[in-house]
């Protein structure tokens, strides 16, 4: 699948992550948005549901072992280039999930993992989608306790 100047809008997913009023945050290590801030997540594969998805990702990205995935959004993120064409277009599909165990630290295309307070993350250089997630869900999130 073509991810830079893709045919048609690619399929991820994101996991929220909540423990005690902070939220776990990744700095990306991959374009796009490499070295801004989100939480973890990934691209789902063929025949892979997103529910599939949400915990392999957080699994290779965070150590974490997570389940119950369960819906809080879905937002749309299109970046173009200079003459207007799309250069990306991802449909993320945001999951809260429940942490069974693990450690969590940065792996795989992550270049670290922080708990941010739920006070402090728009003080991060954050992802187009994650800052539009967080504004529309942030509520929702203080309400939330899923570690």
């Amino acid at each position: 699948m073509k991810r830079l100047y893709p045919d048609q809008p690619v399929v991820g997913v994101g996991a929220v992550i909540i423990n005690e009023d902070t939220i776990a945050l990744i700095k990306r290590g991959n374009e796009p948005s490499r070295g801004k801030w989100t939480i973890p997540g990934g691209l789902v594969e063929l025949a892979e549901s997103p529910e599939q998805a949400v915990i392999r990702e957080t699994s290779e990205e965070t150590g974490l072992n997570v389940d119950n995935p369960t819906l809080i959004d879905v937002v749309s993120n299109v970046d173009l280039d200079n003459e207007g064409k799309v250069k990306y277009h991802y449909v993320i599909i945001d999951y809260l999930v429940h942490v069974k165990d693990g450690k969590a630290q940065a792996s795989s295309d992550a270049m670290e993992l922080r708990w941010v307070p739920l006070t402090e993350v728009e003080n991060y250089d954050l992802t187009a989608s994650f800052r539009v997630f967080f504004k529309h869900n942030r509520e929702r999130l203080e309400k939330a306790n899923s570690y």
